[in-house]
């Protein structure tokens, strides 16, 4: 018997088509925001350009300036009652110099999007367009969240979510363009997939003098270079051995002005990235403890200033299931593959802490396009059909939340 399709089957056909349709203006849009982008903070004209085009899609339910920066927030209401979802998407570039030789390259002299964001932008706007007029398919409604400031502490998500972007809103979802997975693929980790990342600096005071007379010192160096062997014992022995950390010393800075002085002081400088909440406070505190004991232990002393980053990023359980099985179903089963979680860092952890959801990669890797580099490098490009493949993944949640029989 030949399969009739449901109600549901046939709007997200409906939708895909059109988004399908769409696809020359998807790549317009990313190539205009790739010539002519804005780093953190300052992204004026990218905001603009998206409120014209959501505007353009018939979409009058818009808030600018949400949060710190540039924040847009957007809603297409359904006709029918229902859940709120929410889509997020991230539109800052960064200050990097760029070198590919493509015609739409950045006329932004030291600013490049050089992590995909243009491209999240573009797909984001390319769903809106879709669903922009679709009110009488929609059982609830959908939130866009265009996001300024990812790049760059503090971000723009936690002011944003402090602003009221989530009001209402009963699920979260993002994507990142992945330069590591391949084009098409749909990656996804469950539980914690990102971690927090934090900042330290450690200031230490010692008593400079001639290197032939050591005795009448407080040798910074040597303090220093306990206090980097020290570090590394907050993680083997503060830490519950089932909860993932990572203590990075980055630099170490002291003396140079001549080989006979004995360095007044020096500058520690690492990151932490957790994942458990309770890690990372434990590293916080333990590392301020551990600064002034070491130093004090040399006759100097040692002031910490701990950097809180972003939270790290949770994918809960119930909603990752969900989606994995509605990637398999809509994609099939080779389209969906399970990620290892990272120490990287992404502010869309504000967001799931709010709300559950999941937040999801797209395979953008492709040698033929020599869309092989890695994030924030100033060759990174994209297979831009990830574009496509994200856009298609957004309707898919949209249709599974929101479509009933």
């Amino acid at each position: 018997m030949e399969h009739v399709k449901t109600t549901v089957e046939k709007t997200y056909a409906r939708w895909e088509k059109e988004l399908e349709e769409n696809y020359t203006d998807t790549v317009a849009m990313r190539r205009h925001l790739h010539q002519h982008p804005e780093p953190s903070f300052e992204e004026k004209e990218t905001a603009a350009y998206i409120v014209s085009k959501l505007r353009s899609y018939g979409i009058t339910d818009i808030q600018e300036n949400v949060g710190n920066g540039y924040g847009i927030v957007a809603k297409v209401v359904g006709a029918h009652p229902g859940p709120t979802i929410a889509f997020r998407a991230d539109f800052d570039a960064l200050r990097i110099q760029e070198e590919n030789d493509v015609p739409y390259k950045s006329q932004n002299a030291g600013v490049m999007h050089a992590c995909g964001h243009d491209s999240h932008t573009a797909t984001l706007l390319s769903v809106a367009k879709v669903l922009a007029n679709k009110a009488e398919d929609l059982h609830g409604n959908l939130v866009l969240i265009h996001q300024n400031a990812e790049e760059v502490l503090p971000g723009g998500a936690k002011s944003m979510v402090e602003a009221g972007a989530m009001a209402g809103v009963d699920y979260v979802f993002g994507q990142h363009v992945q330069s590591s997975l391949e084009a098409e693929k749909i990656g996804y980790t469950p539980g914690y997939a990102m971690a927090a990342a934090d900042f330290f600096n450690i200031s230490i005071q010692g008593k400079g003098g001639h290197g032939a007379y050591p005795h009448d010192t407080v040798d910074s160096v040597i303090i220093a270079t306990k206090m980097v062997d020290a570090l590394q014992t907050l993680v083997s022995r503060a830490i519950n051995p089932l909860h993932p950390a990572v203590v990075t010393v980055s630099t170490v800075q002291a003396g140079g002005e001549a080989n006979n002085i004995i360095a007044d002081t020096a500058m520690i400088k690492g990151t932490v990235r957790t994942y458990h909440e309770e890690a990372r406070e434990t590293i916080s505190r333990e590392m301020k403890v551990l600064a002034e004991s070491v130093a004090a232990m040399y006759h100097g002393t040692a002031d910490l200033t701990y950097i809180r980053g972003y939270d790290s990023v949770y994918n809960h359980p119930e909603e990752t299931t969900r989606f994995v099985a509605l990637m398999k179903e809509k994609f099939g089963e080779d389209s969906i593959t399970e990620r290892e979680a990272t120490m990287g860092g992404e502010d869309f952890g504000y967001f799931s802490k709010v709300r559950p959801g999941t937040f999801f990669n797209v395979g953008a890797l492709n040698p033929d396009l020599e869309a092989t580099f890695p994030h924030h490098h100033p060759r990174f490009n994209i297979d831009e059909k990830a574009m496509l493949v994200a856009g298609k993944a957004f309707l898919a949640i949209a249709e599974d939340y929101l479509v009933k029989e």
